[in-house]
């Protein structure tokens, strides 16, 4: 059953930095912080709407530093969302904070009032890359603060990282996944680096001091993420931003496509293809490209690219469907 957040976004109010990459009233489109009884409304309307897809849904306070916000406003938030979780209704509520913003005391609170799952914005587990993005927290804060306690105390946790970041590097980013596996979360989101107006990053761009990291070897970098995340047991449950019209509207560059996480599995599926004809030494010609069922149009590739460049390569590909294949496997067969 198809997994669904009923989600409010709460921008920049409680969290006391302003990270160089921050726009959050362009990323999520929210204008305002919601008030508690819209919460209520916006709960009950989505119960009645997804029936019993509800209790395999969670209600989400996005967007900003939930556990540093005015205690009395987050109580006032979390007392309008519990009585709709639980039986018959969402199987919990997820929050997304800071690793600095997740002591003991909070994390009561938080558990008193239904809170199933925590997700960190760690972003990068570099000490350096994190001061020149002004992100006001360090790895230990992560690793040995928020993310510990959290698992401590029974949540379940989720860890967010950026590719692309001021001072970072592609090889610099596959060291914080290495990293945030170590600490055994439940699940990760990947956001390649978006320029958004009026952040700091337009400006170091606007001055030629920040360059983003080539976009195709991004592409590259996260499809090798997606597999070490998912062979480490580790869920990948965003890769890239999500789209909004108000986000494309304030970009200035970045690393960013509507359908990016597509983009990293039609990546895999090519390097997986190419090494089966490789290990098979199939010679040009004719060629059989067999994948699980329903996953076709990942192999061709977004607009049939990876056709295209098998073509380039002297194969004329078909695609075929093989039952008893998993995700992301590939088996070649040569005519």
């Amino acid at each position: 059953m198809r997994h669904a957040n009923v989600a409010f976004f709460i921008p920049h109010i409680g969290c006391p930095h302003r990270c160089s990459f921050c726009d959050q009233h362009a990323i999520s489109g929210a204008v305002q912080a919601p008030k508690p009884e819209e919460v209520r409304q916006v709960c009950e309307q989505a119960l009645s709407d997804l029936g019993e897809r509800a209790q395999n849904s969670e209600v989400a306070f996005f967007g900003g530093s939930f556990t540093a916000i005015d205690r009395g406003y987050m109580t006032a938030l979390l007392e309008a969302a519990a009585p709709f979780v639980g039986k018959d209704g969402f199987s919990g509520i997820r929050v997304s904070t800071r690793p600095d913003a997740v002591e003991t005391e909070i994390l009561s609170i938080l558990k008193d009032y239904g809170v199933t799952a925590i997700e960190l914005g760690a972003q990068s587990m570099d000490d350096g890359v994190l001061s020149k993005n002004q992100r006001g927290h360090t790895a230990a804060d992560v690793a040995g603060g928020g993310g510990g306690r959290s698992l401590e105390m029974g949540f379940s946790l989720g860890l967010q990282m950026m590719v692309g970041l001021y001072g970072d590097t592609l090889s610099g980013a596959e060291e914080t996944a290495e990293k945030l596996a170590v600490l055994h979360p439940d699940t990760v989101r990947i956001y390649p680096t978006v320029i958004l107006r009026g952040t700091q990053l337009a400006q170091l761009w606007d001055e030629g001091r920040y360059r983003l990291p080539d976009f195709d070897e991004t592409v590259k970098l996260c499809a090798r993420l997606l597999l070490f995340f998912e062979g480490q047991g580790i869920r990948v449950i965003r890769l890239g931003l999500h789209a909004s019209q108000e986000m494309e509207n304030h970009m200035v560059a970045g690393l960013y496509h509507p359908a990016f996480r597509e983009l990293c599995e039609n990546e895999i599926y090519l390097a997986h293809a190419l090494e089966q004809i490789k290990a098979q030494r199939l010679p040009y010609g004719k060629l059989i490209l067999w994948v699980a069922p329903g996953h076709t149009s990942k192999m061709a590739g977004q607009k049939r690219r990876n056709l295209e460049i098998l073509t380039g390569l002297g194969y004329q590909t078909k695609i075929k469907e093989c039952p008893g294949l998993l995700e992301y496997e590939v088996k070649a067969e040569g005519k």
